[in-house]
């Protein structure tokens, strides 16, 4: 069973579908080693071509640690949206408590040149252990 909750949110007609899952077989929760996954998905709901330039995560353990991840494009791509396309790819999170929460931005270009921050709302992590 899934508890982890999904998020998603419309920034200038990007929408952004986060679907996490709990990885048990890739977990040991007696290390304090909590592996998930997560897919999201992109749906460009303009009327103009943009792509994706970068990311930003903001991952929160149940203890409050913050750690920020930024990078060029995901999964090593910075796809090409037309309006009306959409681009899924699947990622990983490690974290060593059981539950925790993700959140951040994408940056676009749009065909104009015009670089505009995409939110991704913020989604929870959830194990189905306990914190060791």
């Amino acid at each position: 069973m899934n508890k982890c909750i999904t998020s998603e949110k419309v920034t200038s007609g990007i929408r952004v579908r986060t679907f996490p899952e709990y990885i048990p077989e890739s977990s040991v929760p007696q290390e304090g080693k909590y592996f998930f996954a997560y897919r999201i998905q992109i749906a460009n709901e303009s009327e103009h071509p943009v792509q994706l330039l970068s990311r930003h995560w903001v991952i929160i353990n149940s203890e409050g640690e913050t750690e920020e991840v930024t990078g060029p494009g995901v999964i090593g791509k910075t796809p090409v949206l037309q309006p009306g396309e959409q681009f899924e790819y699947t990622s990983f999170c490690p974290l060593n408590t059981s539950w925790g929460t993700m959140e951040g931005s994408y940056q676009f270009i749009s065909h104009e040149g015009v670089e505009f921050d995409v939110a991704i709302d913020r989604f929870v992590l959830v194990s189905d252990q306990p914190d060791s």
